[in-house]
């Protein structure tokens, strides 16, 4: 067993072989019960939406020149610019022909750059553009109940803290519905202490979610070769920052790395990532409660919390969650 304090909170852990135990307590007269629980996830019909024909029909083209450009180039389009701006001086009825000009310039731009061996942007928008298409052929017109629904209003269940790493998409990994979860990303899936100066933007997602969306249920997901928690692992916060911002973000979890550094020590450097990466979700779920309105749903049993871990090397998802109650108070 052990303890760990957050923020003034007390946060204490009993591992099993088949499951996991955590107890927090509210000093000095609240107490917060953690096990392990079984998800299960079930899948419901996919989307669908409002037209019949894809909304990007004819995208504008996005022109990327070769750099550098050939003096050659550089210099016809140099005079072509001084030859428009005179044509606008002297006539300004030629605007219609100054502006055949431009595309006429601008195309000639667009054929040296995709010849000259560099990828345009022509590629990622066709990949926003294929994509938006699929999703609406497959599942926004495949479901117009739903997002006829969604069209009156959002009643999401849960509040998700995920973290920003491409590979750990919470909807993708969980199956949610659009409407289903309220969702924060952010590097290490960090939830901040209660600051309204200094995390204005989560604690104004969190009151949302639970004042305004009444979602029952906040999940912070941390999950496996997280470069955020090897960082917080790796930088000395003794010395001088050495980034604008990432050090300062993911020292919210200094607890954690505490606690790691001196449980696992001696442990190999990836073996003291997978233990931070679960410890980081328990103080994230320790700030959970310096924010009143969370504090208030837990005591009146409208609102749980739950920590959960993604492994995507192994395939395998990991969800515990805390219950809070308030103990009886005595005097000696």
């Amino acid at each position: 067993m052990s303890t760990s304090s957050i923020n003034g909170w007390c946060l204490s852990s009993i591992s099993t072989a088949s499951s996991s135990v955590r107890r927090a307590a509210l000093r000095p007269n609240s107490v917060v019960c953690a096990a392990l629980n079984a998800i299960s996830s079930s899948s419901s019909s996919f989307p669908p939406l409002i037209q019949d024909r894809p909304v990007i029909a004819q995208p504008s083209q996005i022109i990327t020149p070769t750099l550098p450009l050939s003096e050659e180039m550089g210099k016809e389009y140099e005079e072509a610019i001084e030859e428009l701006q005179r044509l606008l001086r002297e006539k300004g009825e030629l605007k219609a022909t100054a502006a055949e000009k431009v595309g006429q310039i601008t195309a000639s731009l667009g054929t040296a750059s995709s010849s000259g061996g560099i990828a345009t942007s022509d590629e990622a928008s066709e990949r926003i553009k294929a994509g938006f298409i699929h999703f609406k052929k497959e599942k926004y017109d495949k479901n117009p109940a739903l997002y006829g629904e969604l069209a009156k209003g959002q009643a999401p269940k849960f509040m998700v803290f995920a973290c920003s790493d491409s590979r750990v998409c919470p909807s993708h990994v969980l199956d949610f519905q659009p409407g289903e979860a309220f969702v924060v990303r952010n590097v290490a899936n960090m939830v901040p202490p209660y600051d309204q100066a200094k995390y204005a933007g989560a604690g104004s997602a969190i009151e949302y979610a639970v004042n305004f969306l009444k979602v029952s249920e906040i999940v912070v997901i941390g999950h496996s070769a997280c470069g955020g928690i090897k960082g917080l692992l790796s930088f000395n916060f003794d010395e001088p920052n050495t980034t604008d911002f990432i050090e300062e973000w993911v020292k919210i979890g200094i607890p954690a790395k505490s606690k790691v550094k001196s449980q696992y020590g001696d442990a190999p450097f990836a073996e003291q990532c997978f233990h931070c990466e679960k410890e980081a979700v328990n103080v994230s779920l320790g700030n959970l409660l310096t924010y009143p309105f969370v504090r208030e749903g837990l005591v009146n049993n409208t609102l749980k919390l739950k920590g959960g871990y993604y492994d995507f090397v192994k395939g395998s998802f990991e969800l515990w969650g805390l219950q809070f109650g308030l103990s009886s108070s005595f005097s000696v």
